[in-house]
């Protein structure tokens, strides 16, 4: 099943459930929504997407090994699980929550291993207020943004801002408000589309230090969520069994497409990045790498002035490989230098006893990507395969 028969499938659906409608016609919204989740038709339309979902592990360039095979599969229960609690659990506007929706067991988009993502469903015809600590994280950066996965792939940031930019108390407290609305002091700007706000802390050493202790309420007032509703029910699971579907799917595309520049590092397009909900702050570089079996990937940089920057190697799906286990990252702080300020970093399926060893953990290939945060330029990483013999005759 390719791409263009998931669409048909979800147009299918949609067709269904506008006959439904129809035929229901002179009823309200809400009595159609009963109708449907007591019919069992929301439930069966959940269903049928995330079984449609299976084609990205199929779709033109994805491995057929068992390994890739099975993470692709818990990959889409991660999908699942990630949208039922982000258009289920937590999908109040009024009672907003902020969580953690990718994490050490659910990831997607080559989620960085240094951050600490944080969540929360909002509505930009709203106003609403955070509030907290600033913590000693690294980077702290605050978005809101339209869209999810499941929606093509588009999730255009409607603002954004750093911690740097904020005005910050010698106690760390401060206050942030959002809306669509200037606002005097602390403001984070929002759209009437607005839904998602995302926050990114991104740790040098999580060893060390202490992320931002936060919370968020409406500016009149939070309340707690109401009972649940049929109509929320049936938007919840027709939301997030799209978003497994169309996460799957454009992601997929990413990692066939990157196979084209195999083991090389091109620089990704941040237009192409900020639209599908990347931080506008970074320049990623997005690629591919597969190794045989005594093949290594070396990647030279030379370093700019910035906030911070990192490598990190994912499995095929744009996961990132499993970092609480093993090394599969390296950034700022980690990293060990060149007498020059340079950094060479090594990809090897073995430790080959060179600083800035990245482990593969058993894969054969994967998506890979390179970062810079606020980077005054942005140098090429220069990228050879070489055997593991010839590792060491290198400059």
């Amino acid at each position: 099943m390719n791409g263009r028969t998931i669409a048909a499938a979800a147009l299918g659906q949609f067709k269904t459930a506008r006959l439904a409608y129809l035929r229901l016609r002179g009823r309200t919204p809400d009595d159609v929504a009963e109708q449907r989740v007591a019919s069992g038709a929301s439930w069966d339309e959940f269903c049928d997407t995330l079984k449609s979902a299976g084609a990205a592990l199929v779709f033109p360039g994805t491995p057929t090994d068992p390994l890739t095979q099975a993470e692709g599969y818990r990959y889409l229960s991660r999908l699942t699980r990630a949208g039922l609690e982000a258009f289920v659990e937590y999908a109040d506007p009024t009672a907003p929550v902020l969580r953690r929706m990718v994490h050490e067991t659910v990831k997607m988009g080559s989620d960085n291993p240094d951050n600490h993502y944080l969540n929360a469903t909002i509505d930009g015809t709203l106003e609403y207020r955070i509030t907290g600590t600033r913590g000693t994280v690294d980077y702290l950066g605050f978005g809101t943004q339209e869209g999810h996965y499941g929606e093509g792939g588009q999730m255009p940031t409607t603002g954004y801002v750093e911690a740097a930019d904020l005005e910050i108390g010698s106690d760390g407290r401060f206050e942030l408000v959002l809306s669509a609305t200037e606002h005097s002091g602390n403001w984070l700007p929002m759209t009437p589309a607005t839904g998602l706000l995302i926050v990114r802390q991104t740790f040098a050493d999580r060893s060390t230090e202490v992320p931002a202790d936060l919370r968020i309420e409406l500016l009149d007032g939070s309340s707690a969520p109401g009972p649940l509703t049929a109509a929320a029910l049936d938007a919840g699971l027709g939301k997030a069994s799209l978003l497994v579907a169309g996460a799957s799917l454009l992601f997929a595309k990413w990692a066939r497409d990157f196979q084209k520049h195999t083991n090389e590092l091109p620089m990704f397009d941040p237009e192409r990045s900020t639209k599908a909900g990347g931080d506008p702050n970074i320049i990623y570089y997005h690629s591919y790498w597969r190794l045989g079996p005594d093949e290594v990937l070396v990647i030279d940089s030379e370093i700019p002035e910035c906030d911070g920057w990192n490598f990190q190697l994912d499995n095929h799906w744009m996961e990132s490989l499993d970092y609480r286990h093993h090394t599969v990252h390296v950034n700022k702080h980690t990293a060990t230098y060149r007498p020059d300020g340079t950094v060479r970093i090594v990809v090897a399926h073995r430790d080959p006893g060179t600083d800035n060893w990245i482990d593969t953990t058993g894969h054969e290939c994967g998506a890979m990507t390179f970062r810079w945060i606020r980077a005054t330029t942005h140098p090429q990483p220069r990228t050879r395969v070489v055997s593991m013999s010839a590792l060491s005759q290198l400059d």
